[in-house]
């Protein structure tokens, strides 16, 4: 019997972690599954680009893993059973039940409207390629001197924020902060981003916590009224309930407790990655949901995975963060470096040159997803295809 391995979520952790496991694992002795609701790869870095109204590319998940064994089940996953080690899921093919000796949960987030008022109803998000092309559907109909709202100081409302300016003009961009947009920077870094701010006309909240949000404003702690033909929600994330309601140890946010190779504490046949892992970086604390946990932890995972069928070692790699990116539009970026403790020093790039290399971490990541078998001889890739010819590969 071949060992059945099932990831769950094709984003930047599972997409990349599927591909990994394709090209280290032998296809005579294991078997890979992915789930995914969507039959494209969606880069979520690049959401807020989509709702400004500009044309992105999306990779078909077929044609990704094509030629790499891969199996992909195009559905939703509506229950995990650990103690059975079966996934329920349900799409075109009608509801369904998937049979794993390891689960790798990749499921990832959705926005978090934290019980406000009118949220859920009234605002727009970009956490999803759907809630994207709804917010850009809206903003095409909007004239001029319409008005729009971003909620979040964080790195999705300020991107969001940025780009939305940039891409129209026409309109009146303004974001609503808790605190200060970028606390977290550098002086020198923060400056840029005010700079930034003015450049492109948008008005910043400062201290200003939504308590509601209903249609044409949105209302603050205080009382004040912030209109808002459109208000754009980038006030956090949260994790679909299923991983809580299966039974496997989470913590209070809801992300599956894992030790230090991503396997979960409570079920040793489940790993996590990506946002919906509580993993504890190199600092102490959880790392933060972002891409950049995706590629540390999605590392980890494959890596204990692979280690553990093959009855090799785990390596032991540090879950550090380099810096903080944040794009200001098409043409102007921030890159703030971090110490050892995820703190902000006072090293930054701004400007075109930040630009320039968001552009290429964007551009590889994506290159990395459409070359899953990158690595793999061609003898390999070919013995992929046909899983079960016969002198398939030795396990790496």
């Amino acid at each position: 019997m071949k060992h059945r391995i099932v990831v769950l979520g094709a984003g930047y952790a599972g997409a990349f972690a599927a591909g990994n496991l394709a090209r280290r694992l032998s296809s005579a002795d294991t078997e890979i599954t992915v789930v995914n609701a969507e039959p494209d790869f969606v880069e979520r870095m690049r959401l807020h680009q989509l709702a400004a109204g500009q044309d992105l590319a999306f990779r078909k998940l077929a044609d990704v893993f094509e030629g790499t064994g891969v199996r992909l089940r195009l559905a939703r996953v509506t229950g995990v059973d650990p103690e059975r080690g079966t996934v329920a899921v349900t799409g075109e093919e009608g509801d369904g039940e998937l049979a794993y000796d390891t689960l790798l949960y990749a499921l990832g987030s959705t926005v978090a409207h934290h019980g406000v008022p009118g949220a859920a109803e009234h605002a727009f998000d970009v956490t999803g390629r759907s809630s994207a092309l709804r917010l850009r559907e809206r903003l095409a109909g909007l004239g001029g001197g319409g008005t729009v709202l971003v909620v979040g100081e964080g790195l999705t409302g300020i991107e969001t924020a940025t780009e939305l300016a940039e891409s129209r003009p026409d309109l009146s961009v303004a974001l609503a902060a808790r605190g200060e947009p970028g606390a977290w920077l550098s002086p020198k870094a923060r400056r840029h981003l005010r700079r930034a701010f003015d450049r492109l006309g948008v008005t910043v909240h400062e201290h200003t916590r939504i308590e509601a949000v209903e249609p044409g404003r949105a209302v603050a702690a205080d009382g004040t009224s912030l209109p808002a033909d459109v208000t754009v929600w980038a006030a956090g994330f949260a994790i679909h309930p299923v991983a809580a309601a299966s039974g496997l140890e989470v913590a209070g946010t809801g992300r599956i407790v894992v030790d230090a190779t991503m396997r979960s504490v409570s079920h040793p046949d489940v790993y996590a990655a990506g946002d919906c892992a509580h993993a504890i970086g190199a600092n102490g604390r959880p790392l933060p949901m972002s891409c950049a946990s995706a590629g540390l932890t999605n590392m980890r995972a494959t890596a204990a995975i692979i280690a553990r069928l093959t009855g090799g070692e785990i390596p032991v790699t540090a879950m550090k963060y380099h810096g903080n990116h944040i794009s200001l539009g098409r043409r102007d970026a921030i890159f703030q470096m971090v110490d050892a403790d995820a703190r902000s020093t006072s090293r930054y790039l701004g400007g075109r040159t930040a630009a320039r290399l968001k552009s290429g971490v964007l551009k590889g990541a994506a290159w990395g997803i459409d070359h899953p078998t990158f690595g793999m001889p061609k003898r390999r890739r070919r013995l992929a295809a046909a899983p079960d010819a016969a002198g398939a590969w030795a396990t790496a």
